[in-house]
């Protein structure tokens, strides 16, 4: 489990297979299960592989995409079962214009399981690699420092539905989406 800079704030991020790592994430962060993780990808053929995405959500992906969004999409059948929202079947889904995480998923060769590194109790993401490797000791394997990559999160875009729907503004920005719709 490693903490990695993104275009918006470090995040903490795991191998997709490795449920090990997966709970460590949801108990540093004390999530529950219906916590929605995110896949980060490489490019818009790895979010296809793990999402079913329709024509006019293709074209909101390519023309946001990499940025500072989290898109929420219908999970494929290529998605492990852990991954995906439990009710809804939906995954989170996103392409970083970062390049150390750019860097670290081509070295890897696949996506990263990952979630916003905002501790318990903290209203603002950490920025500085060497406290965020203090506070966590031991809780990671590896802190990446990129410098500071800010302390606003990705803004999050539902685009399960028949309509994309602005559910967290954050970096990125939402005004694009506001009037989206399936055309």
């Amino acid at each position: 489990m490693i903490v990695y800079p993104t275009d918006s704030c470090y995040a903490l991020g795991c191998h997709i297979g490795d449920k090990a790592a997966l709970q460590r994430i949801s108990d540093i962060r004390e999530t529950d299960r219906h916590h929605h993780f995110t896949l980060v990808c490489r490019d818009l053929a790895e979010v296809a592989k793990y999402a079913v995405v329709d024509n006019w959500q293709y074209r909101l992906l390519r023309a946001y995409t990499p940025g500072a969004y989290t898109f929420i999409l219908k999970a494929s059948r290529e998605t492990p079962r852990r991954l995906k929202h439990e009710r809804r079947g939906t995954i989170g889904l996103r392409v970083p214009d970062h390049p150390v995480t750019a860097m670290l998923l081509e070295e890897l060769g696949e996506p990263v399981m990952s979630s916003t590194l905002l501790l318990p109790g903290e209203d603002l993401p950490r920025t500085d690699a060497r406290e965020i490797y203090e506070t966590l000791d031991r809780r990671v394997d590896l802190v990446l420092d990129g410098g500071n990559c800010g302390l606003v999160p990705t803004s999050v875009i539902d685009l399960s539905g028949d309509r994309a729907v602005v559910m967290r503004a954050g970096r990125g920005d939402v005004s694009p989406f506001v009037d989206a719709t399936t055309v």
